[in-house]
């Protein structure tokens, strides 16, 4: 940053639009922060208080109010410093102690992983900021701030903080309506995690643009010559896509630069909602529109709020120009989205325009209240940050946006939990369609219901809402638990008669001690597990007899050793059979979980293979499962590659492997028609780290498409 930092800068700075505020506040929170911070260091080697600082400017320029500016300035004090909570609030109040706890990190408390604590203190913060979204609003600035400084952090430590910014906080900024934080974010992230492409990409456009300046001064005067001519307002300006956009693009379309027509555009912001209606008849009138790039949404916004008018044109000499053409007021809202009209009431709460912004988190901490699985919170989040989406009426003309893809399951759970029960179908636009219909744009959908239906296992095959997932998952769960509790007692009763054992064992204190011991903490529980297959009959009834009258064959069934599996282990299962999934070939590192069948032991997977939802996998089916450290176990897993289709590009692929002492075990190769490659390996890899290292090297190979597991 190139300008100096300093209290005094910050308070000229929110002063420029808040004249009357009080700076008290931020006064003293700049001085009990660099206190608090006095004897510490940056990475750079600066003094720490210049973090803080940077914070506060970064949300000064976002023209917050002077409590979240001094919250920023106090952000770490209580993770990094000798501070409490009770220090932050009886020196600063509630409010600010409120804020800064949903952005301090979870302290003494004991994860598993390093990824299960990150996600846990992810959800913390989000469920802070379902109740005051200044929290949120901060922890922009602070990791924007970071990435701005990420060449200071080792390069694994660039590559993850990169990544969860790319995945995480700048789809959030998105969902916020935060367009240039969203725009930074990612072509901060895109230039650590793919270096050599973004220095690439930077080259390419800057030539590009430098080519085509004069035809965009060109076209930037004909439209101020017809806007001056109709008698309409509007600043004409050219811009140049973000990096990160053009490298979607190209993915997305597999094209390569040279290709993209629309890399330069044209914004127009002019003073009504009636002018930009004027506007694009003018451009259209001078140039031919492609069909299927005219996009309003003034007259149906997005759900972030974003309203312009997006067009793409045959432009002089035959180029493609997109033009954009918005309000004052949309601009401003486009670019700073939920920070754009920041008027706070009492303790936080924002007025109920602001209100749309969040109701899609509130909704999914909703949901997910009573998931007690951090990481699958932080999945269900990723998959409702970044949906592409349709919009479709209800019979009444309301609007509705929905992700791409969903179906009328996923509207009526959209709607109401018990609408989502009780779906039995569907009409579109008068005509009656299968509840796996994918809606379209322009759809109108009656949802009809019947009193005595139920989900079914199936939906889980086509929904694609966490919502309509988690209500359904959760409706199952309950149906098959009560289900799995009559199969238990049944199962145990039976194996009880063949032994001669008393039926008052069911209720004894000695059953409910066997419970316990096989490590679940009541008997319903344990008929749950016996019903489920996670705990035999054969186990409880072992416990349950006097060691003398377990007969030899028995006692070598109980003795029989648990199969060892490539460093895995099952928690609190003995004398069961297990086998990793070939269709996500789990590896060391990893999140697990075990899918118990009857009869046929415990299959592990990976917690994000496709297949589970397949399964319909329900909670009471799943089993802990956990990799045990060892030096010198592998595991095989599965990559496919997609490259250019040229010669030397598998013998390229091939000894970058075995340059990394990785042993490719099967590989598979085919070339299509569009010119393009598909290799399908198996590898033996030690762990993630070395996986992913792997695949970060590949991706950077001259040819190279695109890369998954």
């Amino acid at each position: 940053m190139s300008e100096t930092l300093s209290l005094t800068g910050l308070i000229d700075k929110v002063r420029s639009y808040s004249q009357d505020a009080d700076f008290n506040s931020v006064q003293r929170a700049y001085h009990f922060s660099r206190e608090a911070h006095c004897s510490q260091k940056r990475s750079e080697g600066s003094p720490y208080i210049n973090h803080p600082l940077a914070v506060a400017y970064i949300l000064a320029d976002m023209k917050m109010d002077t409590l979240s500016i001094a919250s920023g300035l106090l952000h770490d004090t209580v993770e990094d410093a000798d501070v409490t909570m009770d220090d932050i609030k009886v020196i600063f109040g509630k409010e600010i102690a409120f804020i800064v706890k949903g952005l301090t990190k979870l302290a003494k408390v004991e994860f598993r992983t390093k990824q299960e604590a990150q996600a846990e203190n992810f959800r913390k913060m989000l469920l802070a900021m379902s109740e005051d979204i200044r929290v949120m609003l901060i922890k922009f600035a602070d990791r924007l701030h970071n990435m701005r400084t990420l060449q200071f952090l080792s390069e694994a430590k660039q590559q993850r903080i990169a990544a969860e910014t790319l995945e995480i906080y700048a789809p959030i900024a998105n969902r916020l309506g935060i367009g240039w934080l969203k725009t930074e974010l990612e072509d901060l992230s895109f230039k650590y995690l793919m270096p050599q492409l973004y220095d690439d990409l930077v080259k390419k456009v800057a030539t590009r643009r430098e080519e085509q300046e004069g035809y965009i001064k060109e076209v930037v005067s004909l439209i101020e010559q017809q806007l001056k001519e109709e008698g309409l307002p509007g600043k004409v300006k050219g811009r140049v896509k973000h990096f990160y956009g053009i490298y979607q693009k190209m993915q997305k379309q597999r094209i390569t630069f040279e290709e993209i027509h629309d890399v330069i555009g044209v914004r127009i912001i002019t003073d009504t909602n009636a002018n930009c209606y004027a506007i694009l008849g003018i451009i259209h009138s001078l140039w031919t529109p492609i069909p299927g790039k005219f996009k309003d949404y003034i007259g149906v916004p997005k759900s972030n709020m974003y309203q312009s008018l997006h067009t793409t044109v045959i432009g002089p000499k035959g180029e493609r120009v997109e033009f954009q053409i918005r309000t004052d007021e949309m601009n401003r809202v486009a670019e700073q989205g939920i920070a754009s009209h920041w008027k706070y009431k009492e303790k936080g709460t924002i007025d109920e325009n602001n209100n749309k912004y969040i109701t899609w988190l509130r909704e999914l901490v909703q949901v997910q209240k009573d998931e007690p699985n951090a990481v699958d919170f932080l999945e269900a989040l990723k998959g409702e940050v970044v949906p592409e989406v349709v919009y479709v009426f209800t019979p009444k003309g309301e609007v509705k946006e929905m992700p791409l893809g969903s179906t009328p399951v996923d509207l009526a759970y959209s709607i109401h939990t018990q609408i989502g029960h009780k779906c039995v179908g569907a009409r579109i636009n008068g005509k009656i369609v299968p509840l796996k219909y994918k809606m379209r744009n322009g759809d109108t959908v009656e949802i009809i219901t019947s009193p005595t239906h139920g989900p079914s296992r199936d939906w889980l095959k086509f929904v694609v809402t966490q919502r309509a997932k988690t209500r359904i998952k959760q409706w199952i769960k309950a149906e098959e638990r009560a289900q799995s509790v009559e199969l238990g007692i049944k199962l145990l009763e039976n194996d009880f008669r063949k032994h001669g054992m008393s039926h008052a064992l069911m209720k004894s204190d000695e059953i409910l001690n066997v419970a316990k011991a096989l490590g679940v903490g009541n008997l319903e529980e344990l008929f749950v597990a016996v019903g489920f297959g996670k705990i035999t009959p054969h186990q409880v009834i072992n416990r349950l007899r006097p060691e003398k009258e377990v007969t030899e064959e028995e006692a070598v069934k109980i003795r029989r050793p648990i199969k060892e599996h490539k460093g895995i282990s099952i928690k609190g299962i003995d004398d069961i059979l297990y086998h990793t999934g070939k269709c996500c070939f789990p590896v060391p590192g990893d999140s697990l979980v075990g899918f118990v069948t009857i009869g046929k032991g415990v299959t592990i997977h990976r917690k994000d293979c496709m297949n589970l939802d397949r399964l319909a996998i329900e909670n009471a089916r799943l089993v802990d499962v956990e990799w045990q450290p060892s030096l010198q176990s592998t595991a095989n897993t599965k990559l496919y590659v997609e490259t250019v289709d040229k010669p030397g590009i598998l013998a390229n692929l091939s000894a970058l492997i075995s340059s990394l002492n990785i042993n490719i075990v099967h590989l598979e190769a085919a070339s299509t028609q569009d010119k393009k490659g598909h290799i399908t390996l198996i590898i033996e890899v030690k762990d993630l780290t070395q996986l992913k290292s792997l695949m970060h090297k590949i991706t950077q190979m001259d040819g190279i498409l695109r890369i998954r597991r």
